[in-house]
């Protein structure tokens, strides 16, 4: 009599149940990816925020109007587009830290989400997310900078 080789309907149902099993216990950790990674963007525009208000602090300190509340401006990068000042710091508007860093222009990768946006404070998000950017969601918002404290910039995670 030959030997038959294979598997068993039984050892086949096993293995499919436990890969079910493995699917819906590993299936959450990567539903969120697209949202982590927003995040991470943001993550790394708030780091291009920091790193330029300091540049432009420096800039304003060598010209003697770090302490000027307003109406100052500075020469960024480009000769030609002036950063518009609030104590050294860039001002919380699209002249200000708008100006400031790259990419933030109407063309660049990054909009000013205008819908929520108030005097002192400014928000970014990428441009695919400005139709559901809040003040609580998928943004980094820049706050003016005080007599007494550098500008504030936060990052809202994304949801979605």
């Amino acid at each position: 009599m030959k030997k038959q080789q294979g598997f068993t309907l039984i050892e086949l149902v096993v293995v499919i149940v436990i890969l079910g099993i493995l699917a819906v216990t590993a299936a959450p950790k990567f539903m969120n990816l697209q949202g982590d990674a927003r995040t991470a963007t943001l993550e790394g525009l708030k780091g291009a925020m920091k790193g330029a208000a300091g540049i432009v602090y420096g800039k304003a300190a060598i010209a003697g109007v770090e302490s000027i509340a307003s109406g100052k401006t500075v020469i960024g990068d480009d000769s030609t587009k002036p950063i518009t000042l609030v104590y050294g710091y860039p001002a919380a508007t699209s002249a200000g830290i708008g100006a400031a860093i790259v990419g933030a222009e109407s063309n660049g990768d990054w909009s000013p989400v205008t819908k929520i946006s108030n005097n002192d404070t400014i928000y970014y998000t990428m441009n695919n997310q400005v139709a559901t950017a809040t003040t609580t969601n998928c943004v980094v918002s820049y706050q003016n900078a005080t007599s007494t404290a550098a500008p504030t910039i936060k990052v809202e995670k994304c949801n979605k």
